[in-house]
């Protein structure tokens, strides 16, 4: 199909997604699809607020990625350190940050294939933004935030793991995680509007995501809305990450094509093969598989992998059906109490797959 037809042939996606904007699900969506090597759509709803004066979104108005900053940056700067020999998976994240050691013997076992696949033991979330004013400060609180389990006992998505992750390939790599992305992954592959820490003259350029009343207290619009990110600069492993669902597009492009400029095809086969433990994980090295349910809907194969973002964006790739889908909101607009989009979102995808006949795989 030709992108010109869009608009009729994923009329009740995009339906779907303009009922949400109605019931304030979220004020903006902008998507890309790509199906069989194609972009076959990239379409923008709403407004950056549910203000009528408020901006109107374009395909290339740029989002907060929040956590798909842990697959687009943090894991693919892990794929190109392991092509090229300088990220053994097995060894342990002490040998790199030995901080991390403590007075727990756990701690030792607790490896970059752990970290990377969410069972290293460490808790989702901690706000560490409360006891820490620099990155500095932040970075050893995060270095000494305790085990919840055995490493490698237990399937636990952290963002502690990813702070932790993202410092470790930066001591790997002797260089900040933004610099070397731009460099070996989103300048070759085109992303010119993907970033951490946007220029000045970007930020008035992407929806606000939220009006923080508790922390920051100012409206966040154009720097990370992750108060733990906000605090490390807007540079961190698991989220601080900025993109427009047209770069997001290229990006998932190159991943279906085996990895693009970037990585080889069994590096990108390596990090996409499903987790066969502990027995509850659904993860890959970085990225989800679908589990049931799934915020991907009915349809995508288990050849599939994708991710969430707090802020509600996601990309799903299904390399069975050729299909990718973005899509990237600012759902938590005014504030992170509304939760609907966990019930659009697989409806959404659901009207793709339909859309394009690719129900059966």
């Amino acid at each position: 199909m030709d992108i010109a037809d869009q608009d009729q042939v994923f009329h009740l996606a995009f339906d779907i997604l303009g009922q949400g904007i109605e019931n304030r699900s979220f004020p903006a969506a902008s998507l890309a699809i790509n199906h069989s090597g194609r972009l076959v759509a990239a379409k923008a709803l709403g407004r950056f607020t549910y203000e009528d004066s408020s901006l109107a979104v374009g395909a290339d108005t740029l989002f907060d990625l929040a956590s798909l900053t842990k697959v687009v940056a943090t894991t693919s700067m892990a794929m190109v350190l392991y092509q090229r020999g300088m990220l053994d998976l097995e060894s342990p994240l002490v040998e790199v940050l030995p901080e991390f050691a403590g007075d727990d013997p756990r701690r030792g076992a607790v490896s970059f294939h752990m970290l990377l696949a969410h069972s290293s033991g460490l808790p989702a979330y901690e706000k560490l933004f409360l006891r820490a004013s620099n990155r500095q400060a932040l970075l050893e609180e995060a270095l000494t935030v305790p085990l919840r389990t055995d490493p490698g006992t237990h399937a636990e998505y952290s963002d502690i793991g990813f702070i932790l992750l993202g410092l470790a390939l930066e001591k790997m790599a002797e260089e900040p995680i933004d610099q070397f992305c731009q460099r070996e992954i989103f300048g070759p592959l085109g992303m010119a509007h993907t970033a951490f820490n946007l220029p000045a003259a970007w930020r008035r350029l992407v929806p606000p995501a939220a009006d923080d009343r508790s922390f920051r207290k100012r409206l966040i619009q154009g720097e990370v809305q992750d108060e733990n990110a906000s605090v490390m600069g807007g540079i961190a492993g698991h989220a601080g990450l900025f993109s427009s669902a047209m770069d997001i597009a290229v990006f998932a492009q190159a991943m279906l094509s085996g990895g693009g400029p970037t990585v080889r095809p069994e590096v990108v086969d390596r990090f996409l093969k499903r987790e066969s433990s502990p027995a509850d994980t659904s993860r890959a090295l970085g990225w989800d598989t679908p589990s049931h349910p799934s915020q991907s809907g009915r349809y995508f194969s288990q050849a599939s992998f994708g991710h969430l973002g707090y802020t509600g964006t996601s990309l799903w790739i299904d390399r069975q059906r050729q299909l990718a889908v973005t899509l990237l909101t600012n759902r938590t607009w005014p504030d992170c109490s509304n939760q609907a989009i966990k019930a659009i979102r697989p409806r959404f995808h659901d009207a793709v797959v339909e859309a394009l006949g690719l129900e059966q795989p």
